[in-house]
């Protein structure tokens, strides 16, 4: 509805011709017949409340993006030197790829191959993981074990068992987990010990609270520098978003 009594604001606006009567300058009378005017010129002419709506679109996503980009540059800290968050790619790249991501998200799962393509076939991207469970207990459980792994065995193991989880399928729960983790010969127990610590409780909550403050309510949600893509983007739409910020 909002967006509706916007458009009609604005396709008044364009219905107007240039240097048109005050509306606060006007009788009760003036301002109804004006009504009526515009009233049947926007039913003569329904395009104009078309262009209306596309232009307000336009206006709404340029200041949606703008927003990103102070959002992005405002945390840049955050987001990319944290200290804690996995970072892998090319440490030394000369720009950074930061992923919010939930391992139960299909779209991160479907996103999960094509970034590493990215990085892979680039090799000068670095490469931040954000982990980012909303999906429900098993999205916090896989980030939960996730991050265990990775304060009690390093970024190495951490990036294994990722890959590993990304491409599990079955419920995620205290048995598979623990699973998983027999697979890459750890011992399970002290991971399990750690999930329910308050290191790993830290990190997830840090990463929530980063999200709110960018507007995150979604996965994946990749931020390129000072540019945020909410939502999935096919390899060729993110290899052309790195050269326009290289190229900036």
């Amino acid at each position: 509805m909002r967006r509706l009594i916007a458009a009609l604001a604005l396709s008044t606006t364009l219905a107007l011709p240039a240097g048109a009567t005050d509306l606060a300058s006007m009788t009760d009378a003036e301002r109804q017949t004006f009504r009526d005017e515009v009233r049947a010129y926007l039913l003569e002419h329904p395009e104009v409340l078309m262009e209306a709506i596309s232009v307000l679109d336009q206006q709404q996503q340029a200041a949606a993006a703008q927003t990103d980009v102070t959002l992005a540059r405002d945390n840049r800290d955050a987001l990319m030197y944290d200290g804690y968050s996995y970072v892998g790619g090319n440490p030394d790249g000369d720009i950074t790829l930061v992923e919010f991501l939930d391992y139960r998200c299909g779209y991160c799962r479907r996103a999960h191959d094509e970034v590493a393509q990215l990085i892979q076939s680039d090799g000068n991207i670095r490469f931040v993981v954000k982990e980012f469970p909303i999906l429900g207990d098993q999205s916090t459980l896989s980030s939960q074990f996730a991050i265990a792994v990775k304060q009690l065995h390093g970024n190495e193991v951490y990036f294994q068992v990722h890959e590993a989880l990304m491409a599990m399928r079955t419920d995620a729960t205290i048995d598979t987990l623990t699973r998983v983790a027999t697979s890459f010969s750890l011992d399970p127990a002290p991971i399990m010990a750690r999930m329910a610590g308050p290191e790993v409780a830290a990190e997830i909550d840090a990463n929530h609270a980063l999200g709110r403050t960018m507007n995150i309510t979604g996965t994946p949600t990749f931020v390129l520098e000072d540019q945020m893509m909410r939502g999935y983007l096919p390899l060729a739409q993110m290899q052309q978003v790195v050269s326009q910020v290289r190229a900036e």
